[in-house]
């Protein structure tokens, strides 16, 4: 199959990779329910070291930066009480955790949460958090750019692969909210 963006290698529907998925990313694929039907979900087999950002983008293609969106999880705290949350933004752009993130958490302070924390609570490997397997109590703040894209790359949970997801999907996601301005 060819990848709806990119140049890829290797492209197939998310639900026929299930076993290079992590358990949690797997386990969502599997149960998938919306209006994007889970087969639109486009599994892309990456290397690993190749991960981050930027470098991707020398390898993969500087046209996906455009296209391609970050999930990064973060804490507000407020009083003894600390919420996790999903932040997901164009990769072009940072999250603006003090601000819109922090309003939306009804926190009194925000901020990126430590690299063990969003590792072990979400059992996905840093570098490759996705918004797809997350905790289900977690709210999902989604930049509204993200939303409007046809297709948008995105971690697949592990360093390796990335997933091609319609940007419609993520305004589905359980407990996702759709923000202008999450990211700048």
């Amino acid at each position: 199959m060819r990848a709806p963006i990119g140049a890829f290698d290797q492209a197939a529907p998310a639900p026929d990779c299930l076993g290079e998925l992590i358990r949690p990313v797997a386990d969502a694929v599997r149960h998938w329910s919306g209006s994007v039907p889970a087969d639109q979900i486009v599994y892309v087999d990456t290397e690993p070291q190749w991960a981050d950002t930027a470098v991707f983008l020398e390898h993969y293609g500087e046209e996906l930066l455009d296209r391609s969106a970050n999930c990064v999880v973060v804490t507000g705290k407020r009083g003894g009480e600390t919420t996790l949350a999903a932040c997901v933004v164009l990769s072009a752009t940072r999250v603006v955790v003090n601000g819109v993130v922090r309003r939306r958490l009804g926190a009194r302070k925000a901020s990126f949460a430590p690299m063990d924390v969003a590792t072990g609570q979400t059992g996905m490997e840093y570098g490759g958090i996705t918004p797809i397997g997350l905790p289900a109590q977690w709210p999902v703040l989604v930049d509204s750019a993200v939303v409007d894209l046809p297709y948008v790359l995105v971690g697949s949970g592990r360093r390796r692969g990335k997933l091609l997801v319609p940007g419609k999907a993520f305004a589905e996601l359980a407990n996702a909210v759709v923000l202008e301005g999450l990211g700048v």
